[in-house]
């Protein structure tokens, strides 16, 4: 009898929960025609398909209960399925290299700003080199490798609303460069409501506070938003065969010909529809994504995935060795054909977040890598540490402004001259946080060759052709200040106290 009430009682329950799922879903359908009604005409197809994009998302959240990964069946992937990139490379390269290049076209993921950095705008204008920014760098890549191998690799940029408008006004500089360059934009979500699941925003408008009802929702729309703007049948129809796409923040992420010519000479009943470039795992990396077995497929693995309880193994750099860098080569066709079917099942990540005025929602977001588990034939390739060199900080910007690295054509590389291979451990404290205050605390960027790790606390500035080797730590507390002067040495130094130097 017990059995029976415990049976009905769940079976009442499940069915209170399906008319609670088709209420909100009805509920968001109503809010988004009302929100559609305000829209300006020239905007309201485009609205419309990221609606459509949002629904599909915000039905599946409704399905979804707890993580979405059971943990008793992730494996290791099989050692055949995530090849060295000394292997890949070791096959040399074709004459006709550059009939392959001819059938690439670079996209670099351009949705973020720089506020992070406490600059106003995109942040692939953010100065990082010589003057150069993320962007001028990435198109002398382009340009110099078009150059080359007198070839035609476009570069495709992904803006969202937020970076739109002013990276379009940059790129009329870049019209005498040999790089075509095509944007389209990721979609616009409607952040919502934690506690109701409603949208916030009260019309389209994207003025004043209005803005903070809306986001991009991650780089995993990129395969919705690139169908939809026509540009991925746009380059299909001019002969291109695939995409390699990267974070513009990260300068590591050059075209690689040694992967380019792997992915063009499998046979074709074989091709390989999708390689995720990932690289070792140190402390640094903890968080990032991680590619594992699961169920017959290589599946992307994220943090935010991971049930509480094995957050902690997740990170752990002996079971997990290998993280996403988020460079990517998918094949177009295949992109296509799995659009058009809608077969691409990424999994949602629910991000959490409060607004200014203290209102908590949340933001349906998905990520490129995820799509790995539905392309066939897929691949990690276990790449040198140099194809990943993000600037997400002030301290990251430290070392690729520095000696560390020269650049040649748009591409940084360690410097010769540096004896071993690993880049330096810097941690800059809050006073450097933001680019002009970082700016201001260097006359000139230290000599860092032959740096281990270095630490940086407090009310520090540096003078010019300062030298800094070994591990160095510099902390001056709080109401205190400290100047290194010009031309000063430290070498396996804790500086602290104060130490002030005045002009006369």
């Amino acid at each position: 009898m017990s059995l029976l009430i415990a049976d009905l009682t769940s079976a009442a329950m499940s069915e209170f929960q399906e008319k609670l799922r088709q209420q909100h879903k009805d509920s968001m359908h109503r809010e988004l025609e009302a929100l559609l009604v305000t829209a300006k005409k020239e905007e309201a197809e485009i609205s419309r398909k990221d609606f459509d994009g949002f629904q599909k998302l915000f039905h599946r959240f409704l399905q979804v209960k707890g993580p979405s990964i059971d943990w008793a069946k992730i494996d290791r992937p099989p050692e055949e399925s995530v090849q060295p990139y000394d292997k890949i490379k070791a096959k040399g390269l074709p004459d006709n290299i550059a009939a392959s290049l001819n059938k690439l076209a670079v996209v670099k993921l351009n949705g973020g700003l720089g506020t992070s950095m406490g600059c106003k705008g995109p942040k692939s204008l953010i100065s990082v080199r010589n003057e150069n920014t993320f962007l001028d760098l990435t198109v002398q890549q382009i340009e110099h490798l078009n150059k080359a191998f007198h070839t035609d690799v476009p570069l495709v940029l992904m803006n969202s609303f937020n970076t739109d408008e002013d990276t379009k006004k940059i790129l009329q500089k870049y019209k005498h460069h040999k790089v075509k360059i095509h944007t389209f934009n990721q979609s616009r979500y409607p952040r919502i409501n934690k506690e109701s699941l409603l949208p916030i925003a009260k019309n389209m408008g994207l003025n004043g506070d209005h803005a903070e009802a809306w986001y991009p929702p991650g780089h995993g729309d990129i395969y919705a938003s690139f169908h939809n703007s026509g540009l991925l049948e746009k380059l299909i129809a001019e002969g291109k065969e695939y995409i390699f796409v990267s974070n513009i923040d990260n300068l590591g992420a050059t075209v690689d010909l040694f992967i380019l010519n792997h992915l063009m000479s499998q046979p074709a009943d074989k091709r390989c529809e999708f390689i995720m470039e990932v690289t070792d795992k140190t402390r640094a990396d903890v968080k990032g994504g991680t590619l594992i077995q699961y169920e017959n497929h290589l599946r992307l693995l994220e943090i935010a995935q991971v049930p509480k309880a094995h957050v902690d193994e997740f990170k752990s750099v002996t079971k997990f060795k290998i993280f996403n860098t988020n460079n990517l080569w998918i094949s177009l066709p295949a992109m296509k054909r799995l659009q058009e079917k809608n077969s691409m099942d990424l999994e949602i990540i629910v991000n959490p977040k409060t607004l200014d005025g203290g209102l908590n929602v949340i933001q349906l977001e998905t990520a490129v890598g995820a799509a790995i588990k539905s392309f066939d034939n897929a691949m990690g390739v276990n790449v040198p540490r140099s194809r990943f060199l993000p600037v997400k900080t002030s301290s990251d910007l430290l070392l690729v402004m520095s000696n560390l690295y020269s650049l040649d054509a748009g591409s940084l590389t360690m410097s010769k001259r540096r004896e071993f291979p690993t880049t330096p451990h810097v941690k800059l404290g809050s006073s450097f946080t933001k680019v002009q205050q970082f700016l201001a605390r260097f006359e000139s960027i230290p000599d860092m060759l032959e740096l281990d790790h270095l630490t940086v606390s407090g009310d520090v500035t540096f003078g010019k052709n300062v030298s800094l080797k070994g591990t160095v730590i510099i902390i001056a507390n709080h109401g205190d200040r400290i100047d290194i002067p010009a031309g000063a040495m430290l070498e396996n130094k804790i500086v602290s106290g104060n130490l002030r130097i005045l002009d006369h």
